[in-house]
């Protein structure tokens, strides 16, 4: 069997006036990423995971900020692209593993839909699906509640 890993992050500043999207969840809270896209860096640190599994580059060489077709873009759509590129060259993921770094909102009420929506997507079963999610400790500007990070570690095997 042919394996092989990925790692993947984000970080997106948090902003007023904004959408907080996580794995494709918009959580209720006062503040949203910014990005050109959705900002949701569950999502794109898990897609960066994927590609760098099989040394495609990143989300930015595909869905550069530029280009403004990827403006306010669902990052499950994008998410669905990348998983149909590693479909296409022969890989299928084994599992997933991912973590979210942020101070507040709480969002271990919503990692469930989290997995949900991200097992639809890639339509893999929610068990080869983890997220976690913890604080920065209030250190560095995860901590000052700036912004929201996000770490993302995949294995795909050659199907």
């Amino acid at each position: 069997m042919n394996i092989r890993i990925g790692n993947g992050y984000d970080i997106h500043k948090l902003v007023e006036g904004r959408p907080l999207i996580l794995g494709g969840v918009e959580i209720p809270h006062h503040l949203g990423l910014l990005g050109h896209s959705d900002a949701d860096v569950l999502t794109h640190a898990i897609m960066d995971a994927m590609l760098g599994a099989l040394s495609l580059g990143d989300i930015g060489h595909y869905f550069p900020p530029s280009d403004d077709q990827w403006k306010g873009a669902n990052s499950l759509i994008l998410l669905e692209q990348v998983h149909n590129l590693i479909k296409s060259k022969g890989w299928e993921i084994v599992n997933l593993d991912s973590v979210i770094v942020a101070e507040k909102p709480k969002l271990k009420p919503h990692l469930s839909k989290m997995i949900e929506k991200l097992a639809i997507t890639l339509n893999i079963e929610p068990e080869k699906i983890s997220i976690k999610a913890t604080t920065n400790e209030q250190l560095g500007p995860v901590g000052r509640e700036e912004g929201i990070a996000s770490y993302a570690v995949i294995l795909v095997k050659n199907s």
